[in-house]
C-alpha cells in the first residue's frame, strides 16, 4: 500500500517506554492536523497496544516492542504494535472484555479500548512467536 510518510521505533518492553511510544505516535500523527479528540484517541489505543506487549508479552524478560506508523492516503493514521513475546493461545478469548491475565490490577479492557477508539483494529498472535497489533484512524480534515 503507498504511503506519505512512515516511521519505526523499536524500544525495550520497560514500562517507562510506553509514554515515549504515545507520545511519539501522537507527534508524527500532528502532521495530519487532528482534533484533540482524535489525537486522545490515538494516544490511548496506542498506549493500551504498548502496555500490553510490556506486560503480556514478555512477563519474565525484556524483550523488543516495535511500533509503526504510516500516513496513508484520505487522510489515514496507520499504526502497528508488534512484540515476538509469549503470543496469546485463544485470541477469540482474548478479545472478550474484562479478560485478562494480568492479575486483579489489570482490568481486561485494552483491545476493547482499542478496537473502539480506531477505525478498524486487527489482533494477530501466534503462540511462542509474538503478537501484532494493526489500527487504522481515518481523521477528519479541520478546515
Amino acid at each position: 500500500m503507498k504511503f506519505d510518510n512512515y516511521m519505526v521505533l523499536q524500544f525495550p518492553s520497560k514500562s517507562c517506554n510506553e509514554a515515549f511510544a504515545r507520545s511519539a505516535v501522537a507527534c508524527f500523527a500532528a502532521q495530519l492536523d487532528p482534533t484533540m479528540e482524535e489525537l486522545g484517541d490515538i494516544r490511548t489505543a496506542v498506549s493500551e497496544a504498548v502496555t500490553n506487549a510490556i506486560v503480556h508479552a514478555y512477563p519474565d524478560e525484556l524483550g523488543t516492542v516495535t511500533v509503526r506508523c504510516r500516513i496513508l492516503k484520505d487522510n489515514v493514521l496507520d499504526i502497528v504494535v508488534k512484540d515476538k513475546g509469549v503470543g496469546i493461545p485463544d485470541v477469540e478469548q482474548a478479545m472478550r472484555p474484562m479478560f485478562t491475565t494480568g492479575g486483579s490490577d489489570r482490568s481486561g479492557m485494552g483491545f476493547t479500548i482499542m478496537e473502539s477508539f480506531m477505525t478498524t483494529f486487527e489482533l494477530s498472535s501466534e503462540p511462542g512467536k509474538g503478537t501484532t497489533v494493526h489500527m487504522r484512524r481515518k481523521l477528519s480534515r479541520r478546515q
